[in-house]
């Protein structure tokens, strides 16, 4: 096994075509967090963005994106904001952790969203967590009947919101795949509204972030790109949601809704319309990434899952961060396992948001 490391930004049409590839023969691999376009997306932003490219022979076998932080701390490509990640191999593939450490340059490897089926990584995690999907597999009749059937009374309460919504402000619209600039913008101003109002930190004062969504929204491509969906009532957006659209999979993002409209629950209509227009336009499966949300414990057909954990290249290095992180790790599983802790977690930081 022979590892050479680029840029993101380096990568050629025939790596890119070998990353596809991968995806295409192995299921798990197939978020559009693990694309090589999301990894040269993040490289345009962050200059410390690097692939690890794997070959055995004249084959390669694998991609391995990640940042470079200092004193050699790696973490994944486009941290705090992947909902997806690991290394991206062709079915069969062996790698040593530590050696794709060393030949990163690495001291250690943060991951906090590992995708199912990573058995070298499998022995430095600390946590999984379940990350719910909405099912559309068998089209949205097929998942929305099972929906009545499990919350029979979240389907009535949708389906009386959103009468009153039309009665009281006009008409309803959706649209799947909006191209309006100013629509994404909005949507970024309800969602950094909504950060400061639970006192949490707002993303999008990061610019590169904020870049970084712009150039994905920007992206019109079949195998990968930024979706803006967004719900209408009366001809006036009210809820809206972007996120990253791989094949036959959305990753679930950036959602939120015009507060001024709150109590018809826009976002529980514009998630339901948007699994609606997916399926029919060939989404298979939406990812909702981790947590305890009560709208993803409803909608969720099932669950994916995630892990947590670091490896390090050395014994002593592995035993400090093991130590060093292990109670913040185990306390972060519990919340995110446990409605009764994250609902508590979630009220704590709204009031310290409210006084802070």
């Amino acid at each position: 096994m022979q590892i050479s490391v680029v840029h993101a930004r380096e990568l050629g049409p025939d790596d890119i075509a070998a990353w596809h590839s991968m995806q295409d023969t192995q299921g798990t691999l197939g978020s559009p967090f693990l694309c090589p376009e999301f990894a040269v997306a993040v490289g345009r932003f962050r200059a410390d963005a690097r692939v690890a490219v794997l070959t055995d022979g004249p084959e390669t076998v694998g991609f391995f994106a990640y940042e470079r932080r200092r004193s050699g701390v790696g973490v994944p490509i486009g941290a705090g904001l992947t909902d997806c990640q690991g290394l991206v191999h062709v079915p069969g593939a062996e790698w040593d952790a530590r050696d794709l450490l060393k030949a990163c340059r690495l001291s250690v490897w943060h991951f906090d969203h590992l995708v199912e089926g990573q058995k070298p990584f499998a022995p430095y995690t600390g946590a999984v967590s379940p990350s719910p999907v909405i099912d559309l597999t068998g089209g949205f009749a097929g998942y929305y009947e099972k929906l009545q059937l499990r919350s029979p009374q979240f389907c009535k309460d949708i389906n009386r919101k959103t009468r009153k919504l039309e009665r009281e402000v006009g008409a309803l619209g959706f649209a799947a795949g909006s191209h309006d600039p100013g629509e994404l913008r909005a949507l970024l101003a309800w969602k950094s509204e909504q950060y400061r109002r639970n006192g949490w930190l707002d993303i999008f004062e990061r610019r590169w972030v904020a870049e970084l969504v712009d150039y994905l929204f920007s992206i019109r491509s079949d195998r990968f790109g930024g979706m803006l969906s967004v719900l209408y009532a009366g001809g006036t957006p009210v809820a809206a949601h972007f996120g990253l659209r791989s094949g036959p999979l959305l990753a679930h993002w950036f959602p939120s809704y015009d507060m001024r409209f709150s109590r018809h629950s826009p976002g529980l209509i514009q998630h339901v319309r948007m699994a609606e227009e997916m399926a029919a336009g060939g989404v298979q499966l939406i990812d909702m990434g981790t947590g305890m949300q009560r709208y993803k414990q409803t909608l969720r057909s099932h669950d994916l899952f995630v892990a947590e954990g670091t490896v390090a290249r050395g014994p002593l290095g592995a035993s400090a961060h093991r130590m060093s992180g292990a109670a913040a790790g185990w306390m972060r599983g519990k919340v995110r396992n446990s409605p009764v802790l994250f609902h508590a977690a979630d009220r704590l930081l709204r009031h310290l948001g409210r006084i802070g």
